[in-house]
């Protein structure tokens, strides 16, 4: 027997993963999910309203939510859900609340007591780890880390000994350096994963040792998105 689809329902927060390149990778359940909620709170309401109109989706109402807006918008959001509206939360790629503002609107719905449904998606993060070819039976997810070179060397040599992958996103503008202090530090020989445009027309991995996969990126394209993987000091492929 069939199942009736399950639309938004009042009261509710909803966590929606979005593609993060391939439209094709949004789940029938978050379409439904973003078509039947009241309100959709966003990175940037431009890029959630080319989605829509991708989708076919009638634009319900739209509302920016920021790192820059967050800490006053939290609670209004929030006295939305509480007075009865169904509202989704989406980045602009991705699951929402990781390395993104949305983790204030949900603290504050738990603070409250009203309830978070997650809708699981795409991930940047998982589906690099998966494919990556390094250890996944643990990892520890950091974000991204702080632009100066002094504090990428500081956390290079905090995790050195870390007995699990490491994750990190890292900007187009910054990758060259990043990998030059991880030789550095790390040594030449930690084996490494960057993945760059996953689920994009040019994805591309860089898999190898630091220092191979740092001579490969001088002549690699690196416009677009990279998250690099780290393994622990132990593991050889």
């Amino acid at each position: 027997m069939v199942k009736p689809r399950v639309t938004a329902e009042p009261g509710h927060l909803y966590v929606v993963a979005t593609p993060i390149g391939n439209l094709n990778d949004l789940s029938d359940r978050a379409r439904i999910i973003l078509g039947s909620c009241d309100l959709i709170v966003c990175e940037d309401t431009r890029t959630c309203g080319r989605l829509l109109a991708h989708l076919e989706i009638d634009t319900p109402d739209l509302l920016s939510y920021h790192e820059r807006n967050e800490k006053q918008r939290a609670p209004l959001i929030a006295e939305r859900i509480a007075s009865g509206k169904a509202v989704a939360l989406v980045a602009d790629a991705g699951t929402p609340t990781l390395s993104d503002p949305g983790f204030r609107l949900v603290r504050e719905c738990r603070r409250r007591g009203l309830p978070v449904t997650p809708i699981p998606g795409a991930s940047a993060v998982l589906a690099a780890l998966c494919a990556s070819g390094l250890p996944t039976h643990g990892f520890l997810f950091v974000g991204f880390l702080p632009p100066k070179k002094s504090a990428r060397q500081r956390f290079f040599e905090k995790y050195q000994d870390f007995e699990y992958t490491l994750v990190l996103y890292e900007s187009c503008h910054r990758i060259q350096k990043f990998m030059e202090d991880c030789v550095a530090v790390l040594g030449p020989n930690r084996m490494v994963c960057i993945a760059r445009e996953i689920t994009k027309r040019h994805e591309t991995f860089h898999v190898g040792t630091s220092a191979a996969v740092k001579e490969q990126l001088k002549t690699a394209c690196l416009k677009g998105e990279f998250v690099v993987l780290i393994a622990d000091k132990d593991f050889q492929l």
